[in-house]
């Protein structure tokens, strides 16, 4: 396998691991509003990814590294193009970062729940807007230059993919609740991923069978296993297996990147134009470049994910719901969490 192959398929993994694990956060946070009804059931609310919501964003920042070294020409348009609604994200992932931070060491938390919630629904719509123009294709010029304005990122075609993504993510988010909180809260959580489920498999769908993926045999397995992955969250929550539910909803997610990165290659940004396509080959660094990143990506990308893991296996157990959880003085903030909060 060419060392451009590779770092194609890594880069994919990448931002499949981001999907996976941010957007069940990114769920949280635009449900907080309609599942907190007190400030005890927010607090818990945003308990249940306090200790892992920073080492998510980690996942993002590596591919947007990997992207850079590997094919710096994709880099280069993608970011010159896509700039205002890249730069909305940045923008909505601070205030998020910031809200998760501050809101325990504030009298009054109004504030930052709200920028909680729009700094957590923004990136999930603009996720899916950015990636539905990569697969549709975009105009660049023979310089590989995008030409188009912020309009023609707004196309039909890249607002489904935008409320796919939204409603992708806020089923993963209601499922995680479900999994990881207890009484009402979890109850909540499970009607919302009840009543989310069936209108999210008919946009994921749509928009998935829109995009299409050239006939190949791996796409449309991909999109066999979204489709799969999703109606399998709906019946395990309807029966009560928050386990299953979630390890179904985290393997849509996984089915929805893989369908995308497959409906892309060899391109990694196509134009309009197919003659002005960004490919793995014209995109792509030197092969010294490849080869060094492949040594380093060998070494550190194992004990980055034995780390999140130990992380997560640390807090994997239940919160308890606001039945259970007295009205007390404000909990300490999110970087102070032990384990023994996530009991």
């Amino acid at each position: 396998m060419e060392l451009t192959t590779v770092w194609f398929v890594l880069i994919a993994v990448l931002w499949t691991g981001y999907f996976v694990l941010e957007g069940f956060d990114f769920g949280v946070g635009i449900l907080l509003p309609i599942l907190g009804r007190s400030e005890v059931e927010r607090r818990t609310i945003v308990k249940t990814i306090g200790p892992v919501w920073d080492g998510n964003e980690v996942w993002l920042l590596v591919a947007g590294g990997a992207t850079f070294a590997a094919f710096p020409e994709w880099y280069a348009t993608l970011f010159s193009g896509f700039y205002l609604p890249l730069f909305l994200i940045l923008l909505a992932l601070i205030a998020r970062g910031v809200a998760l931070e501050y809101r325990s060491k504030s009298d009054s938390t109004r504030g930052w729940d709200r920028a909680f919630f729009w700094g957590s629904l923004g990136p999930a719509f603009l996720w899916g807007v950015a990636f539905a123009n990569m697969v549709r294709g975009v105009p660049l010029d023979a310089d590989h230059e995008y030409t188009g304005t912020l309009l023609t990122l707004l196309n039909p075609f890249a607002l489904l993919g935008g409320l796919a993504t939204l409603l992708l993510f806020t089923l993963h988010g209601a499922i995680f609740l479900a999994l990881r909180t207890t009484g009402e809260l979890r109850l909540g959580a499970s009607r919302t991923a009840k009543s989310l489920a069936p209108v999210t498999i008919l946009v994921v769908m749509a928009f998935l069978l829109g995009a299409g993926g050239g006939g190949r045999p791996v796409w449309w397995t991909a999109v066999a296993l979204v489709a799969l992955g999703l109606i399998g969250a709906l019946a395990a929550t309807l029966r009560g297996r928050d386990g299953w539910a979630f390890t179904a909803s985290a393997l849509a997610v996984v089915a929805v990147v893989a369908a995308l990165f497959c409906g892309l290659w060899p391109n990694v940004l196509p134009a309009l134009d197919p003659a002005n396509s960004l490919t793995v080959v014209n995109a792509a660094s030197t092969p010294y470049t490849l080869t060094v990143m492949t040594w380093v990506a060998a070494i550190f990308t194992p004990v980055v994910l034995a780390y999140q893991a130990w992380t997560y296996w640390v807090f994997r157990r239940r919160l308890t719901g606001p039945s259970d959880v007295p009205v007390g003085p404000p909990d300490v903030g999110l970087s102070s969490l032990t384990p023994a909060d996530g009991r």
